[in-house]
């Protein structure tokens, strides 16, 4: 048995729970902010409302109250829990496993998509899966569409999985979870797909047959200079389908977040419209968005 003993500090608020042993090398510092997940006493502890802050070093554990509450009425136990949890992780403090898949959320324009930013590649082009009929090839995308009875569409580019989400639930009850699997996933080596993601320089080569004509090679480097990299970093992608000469239209193909963004036609109308007619004012009058 550990034996635990309280010892009273100068401060009021803050209490002395010394063990027989060295806890931790260095020292530990949490609050009710902290990431204290791989840490089991820090979260027992911070199962009390009163426990405001837990400072561990040496051979102690000094826990600070609020002032809600008396020691008298709390200590013995606080102590307790402290002793149980010493039998269990005698050394406190877990080393946290080398992510190799760190993931962060980005909002998008897109309210109903998230985009999941990994600091590493994905895969190397995109993949775009618009429902879970279409994901039996892709392990990645089958594996949120099967966790997540909410997620309706995944579009996976480069660095990236932008994820589009129902009316059921609203992003700030879910966007923790879905970092973690996907990090999950990533981090334990599954693979994320099965088949070749579609080329960036080619986006729309398996709808159209066909190369580009001069003119709409024209329209597309543009695009790729001017406009793409905003488009990518909102979790998106937006390509030339086709240039009609006659209407001078130019219908522009949105994937990922762009693809039935309320924004979408504003933007197109309002940014991508403005750029072509003056880059290429004889060309362009129009444009027309198709989802991808």
């Amino acid at each position: 048995m550990r034996q635990v003993t309280i010892e009273p500090t100068a401060n009021e608020k803050v209490m002395k729970f010394v063990a027989e042993y060295t806890l931790v090398p260095g020292s530990l510092e949490f609050d009710r902010s902290s990431d204290v997940a791989d840490i089991p006493l820090a979260q027992e502890l911070f199962k009390y409302p009163f426990v405001d802050k837990i400072f561990i070093t040496a051979n102690f554990i000094a826990v600070a109250k609020q002032d809600s509450v008396e020691w008298e009425h709390i200590a013995e136990s606080l102590r307790e829990v402290i002793q149980d949890q010493l039998l269990e992780h005698p050394r406190i403090y877990k080393e946290k496993k080398r992510e190799l898949f760190p993931i962060y959320a980005e909002m998008t324009p897109n309210p109903a998509v998230m985009k999941f930013v990994s600091q590493r590649y994905i895969v190397e082009g995109f993949l775009e899966i618009k429902s879970k009929d279409q994901a039996a090839q892709i392990p990645l995308a089958q594996a949120l569409f099967d966790e997540f009875t909410f997620v309706k569409e995944v579009f996976i580019s480069d660095n990236f999985v932008a994820v589009t989400k129902d009316h059921s639930v609203e992003w700030h009850e879910v966007m923790v979870p879905v970092r973690s699997f996907i990090a999950d996933f990533l981090q334990a080596g599954n693979k994320v797909s099965l088949i070749a993601p579609q080329k960036h320089e080619s986006p729309v080569e398996q709808l159209i047959n066909r190369d580009y004509t001069e003119n709409e090679q024209k329209i597309s480097e543009i695009l790729t200079e001017y406009v793409s990299p905003a488009v990518e970093n909102d979790g998106g992608k937006i390509s030339l389908l086709e240039y009609n000469a006659e209407t001078k239209t130019a219908k522009m193909l949105l994937q990922g977040a762009c693809s039935g963004c309320p924004s979408s036609t504003a933007t197109l109308k309002g940014g991508i419209e403005n750029i072509l007619k003056q880059f290429l004012p004889d060309m362009v009058e129009k444009v027309e968005a198709v989802n991808g």
